[in-house]
């Protein structure tokens, strides 16, 4: 069932069943009563990445509060994506919109790595996994992805589970085709790896191309921004051995 672009969409971390109505957070009052001026008996959909979406009636207990009483499922919840999203952080800017990307293109979990050159840094993962959700708000997703926290890339690779491939982005490759390589891939456990604007070093480079578990791909003949050849790889991975096909 396709998501209704129609209505307002709001994230909440409660559990969604019929006619168990839920506190707005001083947040959500703010903008549901104040930014959208939303008055009493209006509906919105709500989602909480567990239990579906909703429709969900808006109700004024005092001029303070609001309730949101869930009157309808209007869409199950999904199976979780396992697409795994690994990424050296960008500059904050371009990290925001690297994020937001990640999420319409059906990450399950993003895990930012420390690489040698990366130019980024994770200051705040609060703020990251609130871009996560306005994010899924905005796009109709219904599974919100984890935010896990930093780790440096050869921490990352000694403790990786042997049986979810890793795919990396190597703008080093001498190919241009990723598809061949892709369709190789046996494993339905997938994780992407895209390195820092500055690219892998060539240690990085040497070590994660000595371990079986590891693909790595070339992005076509052009060279691409780490942000760009995120989005890039992401909807090749998904076409070509993911959920989109």
């Amino acid at each position: 069932m396709r998501a209704n672009f129609r209505m307002q969409r709001l994230f909440v971390d409660a559990s969604l069943s019929m006619g168990a109505a839920i506190e707005a957070s001083s947040d959500q009052f703010n903008y549901l009563a104040n930014v959208l001026r939303m008055t009493d008996g209006a509906e919105i959909l709500v989602f909480n990445g567990r239990d579906g979406e909703w429709k969900a009636r808006l109700s004024f207990p005092s001029r303070k509060r609001i309730q949101l009483t869930p009157t309808e499922e209007t869409r199950p919840q999904p199976a979780p994506s396992d697409l795994h999203y690994l990424f050296a952080p960008l500059k904050v800017g371009r990290l925001d919109y690297l994020v937001q990307k990640a999420v319409e293109m059906g990450a399950g979990l993003l895990q930012p790595v420390m690489t040698q050159h990366v130019q980024g840094k994770i200051t705040n993962l609060d703020k990251l996994r609130a871009n996560v959700v306005e994010a899924a708000e905005q796009c109709g997703i219904l599974g919100v992805p984890d935010v896990a926290e930093p780790v440096k890339l050869f921490d990352l690779l000694e403790a990786w589970p042997q049986d979810r491939r890793l795919i990396y982005c190597d703008e080093g490759d001498a190919g241009q085709n990723p598809l061949p390589l892709l369709s190789t891939i046996e494993e339905r456990k997938l994780a992407l790896l895209v390195g820092p604007e500055g690219g892998f070093s060539e240690e990085e480079r040497a070590r994660l191309r000595s371990l079986d578990f590891v693909t790595a791909i070339p992005l076509g003949p052009r060279i691409l921004r780490a942000d760009t050849a995120a989005i890039a790889a992401m909807a090749v991975i998904q076409a070509a051995i993911g959920d989109w096909n």
